[in-house]
């Protein structure tokens, strides 16, 4: 029992097992405070104390006489059973019991994996496996510092890490962390003078030289003054700089850090106040979020012609894919369009011969902007080489991709509105458009998945129904946007992360919350409509920013980044229509017009018809990209972890036959013998500084008797050649090697050893 006790205390002493946790734990309150998973920052208190058992896992096994390995294993075992059940008891609906909260936190994770990787789906509704990577996140990077510092003697290793940690969620959120910051550079900093001050002891006590821990009490004192220095200098700097070196390079790398953020949106947690880039992103696929908060800095500029003062919303791009959290593309085809030519040539979205006037306009976006074209519903052509990204044999409008983020000039065909010339647009005339609409049209933008109507959603469908004087595709659009921006049954709220729809459907969740934004008001109208009929597309850009109109100059800001519904009439193509709430709206009112003859039937019936003529939006499409919603819960956790296990094997499997055919490239006596001791060294049976060659390979062949022979092969081989100068035969040289390469594999052994503690 004493000597379990002994071997427990650190020779490092305690303050440094709390300096440690202090800078662990520092980190942890740092992500705790971001509140990264939909804003609930109670989910997260867990995450300090996950920390703390990492630290102390970590400790214990360095100090208890486990090797390197085994201690991490055991570490890792505890941390997946530990923060799991952890996880689950903040889980909404968890267990009582242990096993149920265990079992609650696998099923988020399985959840996650089928909508973000087995459906495909833009986002998912789980939550808890963004806790449980916090969590192996806080536990790991403890575990990490308690083992550099009380094994390895490597402070630098644990502050650099832990740092980095803290650094990284700093500078991912706009809250003020400095006190954070503070005490995890005081921690940091004592722990290494501490360590320093013990190394420079034990220097003095091996020389003989004065009194060790006098030595010792300088250098505390003397790092105690230059920390406290250094902290009041920092503070000092932090509150009077105003410099910014880094500006230009922030600037360069921004545009690559957009992608990559567009491109990983739907794995990262929604909530907290990130930072983000300031800019609004778009690429090929939306997920609806959760809270809008975008800056009110300049994202472009446009030049138009003196006088014109149409509102016009500015198009960036469109989406056909809808799934349960998002809109995408069901395909993507890239078409060169060089400068001048008519960038929508042989595609349905091409404007009508007439009715129409084509305006250009000189388009300067900032530096950070994606690289897609801005124009005004239907662009024509640009003076610059671009790619039409095109869907379907139509080439179905889906953006416009031009390089580099220099200005440019967009052509694009403004309808006219009133009934005269021909072709102009005109209540009236949309009534009578009929339901002639193309196949690919049809085909395209219909589909839905087969939950993305619940009985909320079709109850809206319902009142809007009811409310529509006559059943065509512009009158029922008409209502729609009037019963969605009815601010008593509505409200526009930019922060809905604590709106709690579980696995509904972004549709479902708004219709029944009746809050949200701009996506979720055109998400819930593009899915009605389809679901009535009526192609419908969902639409991203910006809507129209501050005009000068006397210069033509109008500048749009990150704020008016919008999204809105485009429904499709056949002779007229595309019309804008805004339901978003919260007097967001700015679409310019059609004249009724005259009286127009014609038919006003109801909207074609002919897509995916069910048994009441109705479409039929639960019937999965056999199209490809259009994937109905997965209702199969996966079978659980245990093909995912059979799958996982095999994947280990081969890696392992692979790993360790390219370790036992052992290094390239000649051996040598000298490397042979010292990769033996720095493998032994990282098992924790490294040689002492007393040790001889022999000896330390007499004492490995006492702990492993089987390989005992290849030891003394490999320490003969190092002091012949070492002291006593000969040069050794290509026979001794091979036998040396496959000496090595069997002790490279008989070594492995060492990790179920118990390491004994030097005296």
């Amino acid at each position: 029992m004493n000597r379990s006790r002994a071997n427990l205390t650190p020779e490092e002493g305690w303050s440094s097992l709390g300096l440690v946790a202090v800078m662990v734990v520092t980190a942890a309150w740092s992500i705790d405070d971001g509140e990264w998973v939909l804003g609930r920052g109670e989910w997260t208190d867990f995450l300090p104390w996950v920390a703390v058992f990492g630290v102390g896992i970590g400790f214990i096994g360095a100090k208890i006489g486990w090797s390197r390995w085994v201690a991490h294993i055991i570490g890792a075992t505890f941390a997946a059973l530990i923060v799991p059940i952890v996880v689950g008891s903040v889980l909404p609906n968890h267990g009582p019991t242990l096993g149920t909260q265990f079992v609650a936190t696998a099923d988020q994770a399985v959840r996650a994996w089928n909508d973000l990787i087995v459906n495909g789906d833009g986002a998912t509704r789980a939550t808890g496996h963004h806790l449980l990577v916090f969590g192996l996140l806080c536990w790991g990077t403890g575990q990490f510092a308690a083992s550099a510092v009380f094994r390895h003697r490597r402070p630098l290793s644990a502050v650099v890490v832990v740092g980095a940690v803290l650094i990284g969620n700093m500078s991912a959120t706009v809250r003020d962390q400095l006190g954070y910051l503070m005490l995890f550079s005081l921690a940091s900093l004592f722990l290494l003078i501490r360590l320093h001050a013990l190394d420079e002891q034990a220097t003095w006590m091996r020389r003989r030289i004065g009194d060790p821990a006098a030595v010792r009490s300088i250098y505390l004192r003397g790092g105690t003054v230059f920390i406290l220095v250094a902290v009041v200098g920092s503070l000092f700097l932090t509150a009077t700089a105003r410099s910014a070196p880094l500006a230009g390079a922030w600037e360069e790398v921004k545009p690559v850090l957009l992608d990559i953020s567009a491109a990983l949106q739907k794995y990262l947690p929604t909530g907290g106040d990130n930072r983000g880039f300031g800019s609004v992103q778009f690429g090929p696929s939306a997920t609806v979020q959760t809270s809008w908060s975008p800056n009110s800095d300049l994202a472009l500029t446009i030049q138009r012609p003196p006088g014109n003062t149409r509102r016009l919303y500015w198009r960036v791009i469109a989406y056909d894919l809808a799934d349960k959290y998002g809109w995408g593309w069901t395909e993507s085809t890239r078409t060169p369009r060089p400068a001048g030519e008519d960038v929508l040539a042989g595609s349905l979205d091409a404007p009508p011969a007439e009715g129409g006037v084509e305006i250009s306009f000189t388009v300067t976006p900032v530096a950070d902007r994606s690289s897609y074209v801005f124009s005004p519903l239907t662009p024509v052509k640009v003076d610059r080489d671009t790619a039409l990204l095109g869907l379907g044999e139509s080439d179905l409008f889906e953006a416009i991709h031009i390089e580099g983020h220099q200005p440019y000039v967009v052509t694009a065909r403004i309808p006219l509105l009133g009934d005269d010339p021909p072709g102009a647009l005109t209540q009236n005339q949309l009534r009578v458009a009929g339901t002639d609409y193309p196949d690919e049209i049809v085909n395209r933008y219909l589909p839905l998945p087969t939950d993305a109507v619940g009985p909320e959603a079709q109850k809206v469908l319902d009142t809007v129904l009811r409310a529509t004087p006559k059943d065509n595709a512009f009158d029922v659009a008409t209502t729609m946007v009037r019963e969605l921006q009815n601010g008593a049954r509505y409200r526009y709220d930019t922060d809905v992360s604590d709106v709690d729809c579980g696995e509904l459907s972004v549709a479902e969740c708004f219709a029944k919350s009746k809050a949200g934004f701009c996506q979720q008001y055109a998400t819930l109208m593009t899915v009605l409509l389809r679901a009535h009929g009526i192609p419908a597309r969902y639409v991203q850009g910006f809507l129209p920013g501050s005009l000068n109109p006397l210069t033509g100059v109008e500048q749009i800001p990150n704020s008016n980044g919008h999204a809105w519904v485009e429904v499709y009439f056949p002779r007229y193509g595309w019309i804008i229509f805004d339901p978003t709430g919260g007097q967001r709206s700015q679409v310019e009112a059609l004249p009724v017009g005259k009286p127009v003859s014609g038919p006003s039937p109801r909207p074609s019936r002919s897509a995916l018809p069910g048994d009441d003529g109705r479409p039929d939006v639960t019937r999965p499409s056999s199209r490809p990209g259009i994937l109905p919603a997965n209702t199969n819960d996966g079978g659980g956790v245990g093909p995912f972890l059979l799958a996982a296990l095999l994947l280990i094997g081969v890696v392992g499997g692979i790993a360790f036959i390219a370790w036992q055919r052992g290094p390239r490239g000649p051996t040598t006596p000298d490397g042979a013998y010292d990769g033996v001791a720095r493998l032994a060294s990282r098992l924790g049976f490294g040689p002492k500084p007393t040790q001889t060659a022999y000896e330390y390979a007499a004492a490995l062949g006492d702990i492993l008797p089987n390989i005992r022979p290849e030891l003394q092969t490999v320490a003969t081989a190092k002091v012949e050649v070492a002291y006593g100068r000969r040069t050794l035969g290509e026979d001794r040289i091979r036998a040396l090697r496959a000496s090595y390469r069997r002790l490279r594999v008989g070594m492995l052994r060492l990790l179920f050893r118990r390491r004994q503690r030097r005296r």
